[in-house]
């Protein structure tokens, strides 16, 4: 797997953010000018570390190669003597876990919610400012409306500030408020989409699934407020045993309802978190059963709402669906199997999740030739 984490040693207190730079030899002579307050520049490495230098002090990056990180944004922690990769420059994956607290405790969550929260707002308004140009950064949690004010001036700070960045926002949709409109109109929505879930057409399963009574029915209230502010909403459904079977009927209830969505994303689970707890009676093997999910995926879009397949392995989709299903794992945490050795398609393939089991996943499965 990919480091998101490296050891550092550094001689400061509290915790900054950085932008690391490995100027060529060539280019040396020019490093005044092109470091700013916040980037250091490469200056020796060596088998064990990389030092670096600059208007905040030195630093020493341990246990990595140096041209890994050129253009990396760290934030550094010295009292820890690490730093976490927020932004790796020449990854589109990069995503600002911005709280472990929520308010939903899903079924299959990847990221099981924590009671405490550690504010850093301020530490990703320096790094979003320091991506690279165009980039997209997500927003994740936890619930990251659980501190919306926070987040509502995090957004408009960093889009009026740069105008080329983007931002993909999950939220479980709980907590807008007709108050918010005012401040939700005035951030440029045509930059944001917000990654909202829906499970099932069925409030009772809906509800089951997120484990809050009435959740399902505040969702749609502020889905729809979604609508009248403009947003660009990503309507996300994790594929599981107990809303399976009722895809399609969700796929009706979302065409009639909520034909202004830009995206609907049809989502395979993941291995960790509580769906590592409960994967034996959440795992929905669409290798053998994509039939319900082919039906549901056709109608949408034939009602001209766009559809896609996310986390699904190539091989496990019929071909005629294979155009719809993008590569979706982080770089991070994807791998590929004995299994795609030789396939045709494993250059467009978004692979699986490093911790997909091998002894309960899918039961077609193979290199297509």
């Amino acid at each position: 797997m990919i480091p998101l984490r490296v050891k550092v040693e550094v001689n400061a207190e509290e915790p900054f953010v950085v932008r690391l730079r490995s100027f060529e030899a060539e280019e040396r002579e020019r490093e005044p000018e092109q470091l700013n307050h916040f980037e250091v520049s490469l200056e020796r490495a060596d088998p064990d570390g990389a030092d670096y230098a600059g208007e905040g002090g030195p630093i020493r990056v341990l246990g990595i190669d140096p041209s890994e990180l050129d253009g990396d944004v760290l934030l550094v922690n010295p009292r820890r003597g690490t730093a976490d990769r927020l932004i790796r420059s020449t990854s589109p994956h990069n995503t600002f876990l911005v709280t472990e607290r929520c308010d939903q405790v899903c079924v299959m969550c990847s990221q099981p919610p924590k009671k405490h929260h550690v504010d850093l707002f301020t530490y990703f308004e320096t790094a979003a400012l320091l991506a690279p140009e165009g980039a997209t950064i997500g927003i994740s949690g936890g619930e990251p409306t659980l501190f919306k004010e926070r987040l509502f001036t995090f957004l408009k700070r960093v889009l009026v500030a740069r105008p080329d960045l983007f931002f993909h926002i999950l939220t479980n949709g709980q907590h807008f408020e007709e108050d918010d409109r005012s401040t939700m109109t005035g951030l440029d929505q045509s930059r944001i989409v917000w990654g909202v879930p829906l499970y099932s057409h069925d409030p009772s399963v809906h509800d089951q699934v997120v484990g809050k009574q009435g959740a399902q029915e505040r969702l749609l209230d502020n889905l729809a407020f979604l609508c009248r502010v403009g947003a660009a909403v990503e309507l996300r459904t994790v594929l599981m045993q107990p809303n399976a079977p009722g895809l399609p009927e969700l796929a009706r209830f979302i065409t009639a309802m909520l034909p202004f969505i830009r995206t609907w994303a049809v989502m395979q689970t993941e291995n960790i978190g509580y769906g590592r707890m409960n994967w034996k009676t959440l795992f929905y093997d669409s290798s053998e059963g994509f039939d319900v999910v082919g039906r549901a995926i056709d109608l949408v879009r034939s009602r001209g709402i766009d559809a896609r397949l996310y986390n699904f392995p190539l091989c496990t989709v019929p071909e005629a669906y294979r155009h719809l299903a993008p590569a979706t794992i982080s770089d991070w945490k994807r791998t590929y199997r004995e299994e795609c050795e030789g396939c045709s398609l494993k250059a467009e393939c978004g692979g699986f999740f490093e911790w997909h089991p091998r002894d309960h996943g899918y039961g077609r499965l193979g290199a297509v030739q």
